[in-house]
């Protein structure tokens, strides 16, 4: 599977919810329903598993990555993801990075790629 980087510098590619979808496995929707449902404290069921990358044309994205502000912002702005926008690093992307190391590593290589 080609690597895929969501909008905000996540590998999509190496999400459960993603790969679950693209393999239509229905054993990896039940462990990444289950894990995430223990993470995040929610009731997360294996049907609600499914996403084709929050740069898809598809509506097919996790529930949460369907109301993402950062998602949101790149679409409304045409960026293939974070490294492409005018103003990387926003506020809301430093926030995010808190949490999320690997990804402002990922679009910083992005951003520093030869064009």
């Amino acid at each position: 599977m080609d690597e895929l980087i969501g909008i905000c510098g996540l590998a999509c590619s190496e999400c459960g919810a993603y790969i679950a979808t693209m393999t239509d496995d229905k054993d990896l929707r039940a462990e990444t329903a289950e894990t995430w449902s223990k993470m995040f404290n929610a009731d997360i069921k294996p049907a609600d598993i499914n996403c084709e990358g929050c740069t898809s044309d598809s509506d097919t994205q996790f529930t949460y990555c369907k109301v993402c502000e950062i998602r949101s912002c790149g679409v409304k702005r045409g960026v293939e993801n974070c490294a492409f926008c005018d103003e990387y690093i926003c506020e809301r992307l430093d926030k995010f990075f808190q949490m999320a190391p690997d990804a402002k590593t990922r679009l910083d290589e992005i951003k520093q790629a030869p064009v």
